[in-house]
């Protein structure tokens, strides 16, 4: 997986007061679980950008003067009206034990229904997966090359080595509907939208890609 570097900031006071006195000097309240301790900091609003705003997950290497922990955001919460950050919870992670995370799903290929005429339907952006933090990939990759129309990627085609699906075996990941059924989708019918369910669910791939692409780590 990629990682990301954060510098926290200890606190000295928790408390619904110091809370919002971190936010008006547009610092986000952290808590990070998992370890030999709860660790309860701040880091500021502008250092989530890139980490946040972003379909990529992270290996989160969170410094505290020195003191480094790798963790994985587990929850954020938004201000309801502003959409600022309110609050991060991370899970500090270990290299021994595997994790639970959802992994980005990037879809590769011109499939053969495409090309004649069809439309590809994600059904899912993330899957959720367990595995040790050391192995596990940057996405997952599914080419649909092979898929014609009314054929899908579901998730129980989905086996690794490495990591466990923990998706439902017959969750649509990926398919390729008639481009009559797309454009019912479009127009939102309900009629449209069980029979693309259908037809994409139909006929499911076999062969499913062995192993996902992984990308370099970023330092």
């Amino acid at each position: 997986m990629k990682s990301f570097e954060l510098k926290g900031t200890l606190r000295k006071s928790l408390g619904k007061k110091d809370a919002k006195a971190l936010r008006r000097n547009k610092l986000v309240p952290c808590v990070m679980y998992g370890g030999k301790e709860n660790k309860h900091f701040s880091v500021p609003a502008r250092d989530f950008k890139d980490l946040v705003y972003t379909h990529h997950v992270y290996v989160v290497n969170i410094d505290f003067d020195g003191d480094v922990h790798q963790a994985v955001m587990k929850e954020i919460q938004f201000h309801p009206v502003s959409d600022e950050i309110n609050h991060i919870d991370f899970v500090e992670v270990d290299t021994k034990n595997p994790i639970v995370v959802e992994l980005p799903v990037d879809v590769t290929g011109n499939s053969v229904g495409i090309r004649a005429g069809g439309k590809m339907r994600q059904r899912k952006r993330y899957i959720k997966v367990k595995g040790l933090i050391n192995e596990l990939p940057d996405s997952i990759t599914l080419d649909i090359s092979e898929l014609n129309i009314g054929e899908s990627i579901l998730a129980g085609d989905l086996k690794y080595d490495f990591m466990e699906v923990l998706e439902a075996h017959h969750a649509l990941i990926v398919g390729v509907v008639s481009s009559r059924i797309a454009k019912g989708m479009e127009e939102g019918t309900e009629e449209a939208a069980a029979a693309a369910a259908a037809a994409a669910a139909a006929v499911p791939v076999e062969g499913a890609p062995a192993e996902p692409a992984v990308a370099e780590t970023k330092k």
